[in-house]
Parts: structure tokens; sequence; C-alpha cells
């Protein structure tokens, strides 16, 4: 690899990081900002085309960021939703495949309906990466983000099992609608079993291992462990992902806390630089995309992409109304727990329907030829269109997603207000618990009561502190309450302590290694003081 390369795969990431920080700053959509950026350096004169590798994204992008989410997913939650989920993972998944690919067939000429059908289920499956952060910064409805969440955890497996059977088809490798049904519910069940026998046995080895450092490296191999067994006895590596992720995630509480702390602040920088490369990445992919157009007419291509955009973002709608509201006039017990989901929040879901990278690795996964050695019916036209639907969703959904959410007023002021009152009581009862404790420790023991005091007034101080949040720190006519002039006083005098120990070092006075060991401990205390 010469210099003049690896400075360019150097500049990839650092331009994405540098983008992302600026989106960030300005509390704007870094996925959307990193897809433009990534087509205005595509254009500038001497950067070299990037290529996206199909196999790259899908073994490398993949694993980790799906892991991630379902490590952090509620597994009660997406059990309490799992309808809904699968009705969008699964059933509006081959219907967008199916509405997209007859849509293609019929205003396409000379596109057959199978590879028209490659086109569907790759534009099928949203990324709800943006959607997912935009909800989660502006407040939504608990509910609505667990369907979103539970949603791009799963339609993955049913877009890519739905591809490699449209992929068959149109080769003509030997297809029949009972085989497509019978690769997906393999694919699945596989994929699951996968995951199921995989999570116990890395749980119980990184329960034993009691190093937090190991432990976390066991996480970080899991998903790629968990994606490739399943890939090799031809089963669904996004569930094995998912169902693994899940599995561990949900048992995380039996680790300890360093190895919690260090996996939280892990993960979070791995998914923010993946995510922010690939999105960069999806922007720099239009140069090859279009050098097989040349022969095509722009003003046919902008139809055809307009249309398969139009029906990719219609689909949603036609499919998530009925599929929500069919079932409430069936079925009373589902009535029931549906009442407090109003139409606004189904049309934030239908609108929750950016495209992303997944769509782009697969239409680049295409085949060149077909089972008799002719060239794929229109391959480029597949990823030219799958490169218009995904920055069409980003551009027009991506951008007006957030001011949908304040138009229709989807909040869930209440249902914050309800977790603080829920943190709240379980806090006055842990802290009961806690005193409770030290009570039946110090009845045996004569043990220096200043120090039994001290721990009874910080159980004490946390008994209240969840209650008092209530308040908003404020209390009667603005005054501060005591745990956020706690809070206030004991961030002074962390900064405080801080430059002491920072001015010693310079002064040679301790070593690094002190500083470092001492920090982490003021560093602990002031993230937990940090916690609104």
């Amino acid at each position: 690899m010469g210099t003049t390369h690896a400075l360019w795969l150097l500049a990839v990431p650092v331009s994405a990081l540098m983008v992302a920080a600026g989106a960030r700053r300005l509390g704007l959509s870094a996925p959307l900002l990193l897809v433009i950026a990534g087509l205005v350096f595509s254009f500038v004169p001497g950067v070299p085309e990037f290529e996206l590798d199909p196999e790259f994204v899908l073994f490398v992008f993949l694993p980790p960021l799906l892991f991630s989410a379902a490590w952090q997913s509620s597994y009660y939650n997406l059990r309490e939703n799992v309808r809904s989920i699968t009705l969008l993972s699964v059933g509006l998944v081959l219907f967008t495949t199916v509405a997209v690919g007859y849509t293609a067939y019929l205003i396409v000429p000379d596109l057959p309906l199978p590879a028209a059908c490659v086109l569907g289920a790759i534009v099928a499956p949203p990324d709800a990466v943006a959607a997912v952060s935009v909800a989660q910064r502006l407040g939504l409805p608990r509910r609505t983000v667990t369907v979103l969440v539970g949603e791009s955890l799963f339609n993955d497996a049913t877009a890519l099992t739905a591809f490699r059977v449209a992929v068959i088809a149109a080769t003509g490798a030997g297809f029949t609608l009972a085989d497509g049904v019978l690769r997906f519910l393999f694919a699945a069940l596989a994929g699951a079993a996968v995951g199921l026998l995989l999570g116990p046995p890395l749980h119980w080895l990184r329960t034993r291992l009691d190093d937090p450092l190991v432990e976390n490296g066991v996480a970080l191999v899991a998903p790629f462990a968990a994606y490739l067994l399943a890939e090799t006895v031809h089963a669904s590596g996004v569930i094995a992902v998912v169902v693994s992720g899940l599995y561990l995630g949900h048992r995380f509480t039996d680790s300890p806390a360093v190895t919690r702390l260090i996996g939280h602040a892990f993960w979070k920088v791995m998914v923010f630089v993946l995510e922010t490369v690939v999105f960069l990445l999806i922007g720099l992919q239009l140069p090859p995309v279009v050098d097989g157009l040349s022969e095509r007419s722009w003003a046919e291509l902008a139809g055809w992409a307009g249309a398969v955009l139009a029906v990719t973002v219609v689909a949603r709608f036609v499919w998530v109304f009925p599929a929500s509201y069919i079932p409430m006039w069936l079925s009373r017990r589902v009535r029931e727990k549906d009442e407090g989901a109003g139409w606004r929040a189904r049309v934030v879901v239908s609108w929750a329907g950016m495209r992303g990278v997944v769509s782009l690795a697969a239409a680049f996964a295409v085949p060149f030829v077909t089972s008799g050695g002719d060239p794929f019916p229109g391959r480029d036209l597949v990823l030219f269109l799958t490169f218009t639907t995904v920055l069409g969703t980003l551009l027009v959904q991506g951008l007006t997603f957030p001011a949908l959410i304040r138009v229709l007023g989807v909040g869930s002021e209440r249902e914050r207000y309800k977790d603080i009152v829920a943190e709240a009581g379980a806090q006055h009862a842990a802290a009961n618990a806690a005193l409770e404790r030290l009570e039946e420790l110090t009845a045996d023991e004569d043990l220096d009561e200043e120090v039994v005091e001290r721990l009874r007034r910080l159980a004490e101080h946390r008994q209240l502190q969840a209650w008092e949040r209530l308040g908003g720190g404020t209390g009667p006519e603005g005054a501060e309450v005591p745990t956020a002039t706690y809070r206030r006083l004991r961030r002074e005098m962390l900064a405080a302590e801080r430059e002491v120990f920072v001015r010693m070092r310079d002064e040679r006075r301790i070593d690094d290694e002190v500083l470092d060991r001492v920090l982490h401990e003021l560093d602990l205390e002031e993230v937990a003081l940090a916690r609104d």
C-alpha cells in the first residue's frame, strides 16, 4: 500500500469525525450531513473512488452496530411490543419488497420482475440510527422508540434473506416460492438458535474472568463470532448477533461495576466512529454508481428515482396504519393495550423510514452475471436507484423528522414524570434497605461512630435525591434544593482537588501513574454527580 493511498484511507475517518463533531455542536442531523459531505468530497478533483465492499460492510460494520443496539435494548420492552415489531420488521419489509419491485417492473423497460424484486428487497429495510437518535433527543414516548429500535434490529435479517431469494430467482439458479419460504424460516430460526447457544457460554466466561478489560474484549468478539457462525451454517447472521446481544445485555447486571463503566464508554465510542465513517462512505459512492449509466437519459433516471422513492415512503404509511388498527378492531385485548397510541405516534413511525448502509451494501453485493454467464439485468440501474432512495429518504425524511415531531406534539413529559416518581420510590426503598443493613452490621460490632454516621447521611442523601429532582433542582420561590447545592459545591471541590494533583505532577512531586489513579477516582465521582 502506497503512502498516498494510506493517507486517503486516513482522511475518511478524520473527515467523518470532523463533520460529525460540527453536526453535534450545531444540533443538526449527523447522518444527513455526513452523506452530503461524502457527496461533495466525491466530486473534488483528485479524490479517489472509494467503492464500498459489501462483504466488508456486512462482516465488519454491521455486527458491532447491531450488537450494541441489542445490548442497550430492553428485553422486556421488546417482548411487550413483539407484535408491532414483527409487523414492521417482517411484514412491512416483505410488503415494501413487493410494492417497490412491482413498481420498478412496470415503469422501467426491460427490467425483469425478479431483478425488480431484488431492488425492492434492497431498499426495504429502514436504518433507524438517525430516527432513533432524534426520537430520543426530542423525548418521544418510550414505546415508539422501542418499536423503532426493535424494527431496526430485525428488519435487516428479513431484507437480506429476501434479497438472497430474489437474487437466486433473478440469476436463474433454480427457485420456487416454497424454496423462498423455507429459506426464510430456516435462516430466522437457525440464526436465533445460534444466538441463544452462544449467549450463555459467553456470559459464563465473562462472569468468571474477573478482569474488566478481558471481559469487554469478549463482548467485542461476540458479534463477529455470532455473525460468522450463523453465516457458516447458512443462517441469519443478523438475527444471531441481535439475539446474543439481547441475552448478554440483559445479563450485564451480573458484571462488576468497573466492567460496566468501561463497556458503556467503549461501545459509545465504537458506535460513534463506525456510524460516522459509514455514512460518509455512503456519500462517496456516487461516482462508481453513475459510471455505469452514461447511456441512460437523465430525465428517465430522475423519473424512475422519484417513483421508487415515493413508493418506498408511501408503502410504509399504507402498511403502518392498517397493521395498527386492524388488530385493535379484531381484539379487545390489543385495543386496551394500544389505546394510548394515537394517530400522531403512527404518523411519526410511518415517517421514520430513512434508509442507510445495509441497503447500499446489499446493492453492491448484486452479482455481475447470472448463472448462465449473461450480465445481471439492470445491475447499474439497481445501484443508482438504491443510492437515490437512500439519499432521498435521508434528505426528505431526515430533514423534516424533528420538525414533524414538534408540530405533532408527540412528547413524553408525562412518561418522564412517571419515570422520576418510580425512580424516587425505588431509590427510597433501596436506601431503606441500605440503612437496615447498616444497622444489622453495626449491632454486633463496636465501630467508629463517625464512620457510621457518614454512611447513614450518605444513604439519607440518596433517599432524598430522586424526590428533589421532581422540582427540577429548585424548591419554593426558586430556592436551590439541598441535593443541587451538594452537587454544585462538590463539583467545585473536585475541581480544586484536580488542580492540586495536576500541579504536583507538573512539579514532579507525584508520578503520572499516581495522577492517573487519583484522577480516575475523581472522574468517577464527577460523572455520578453529573447525572440529572
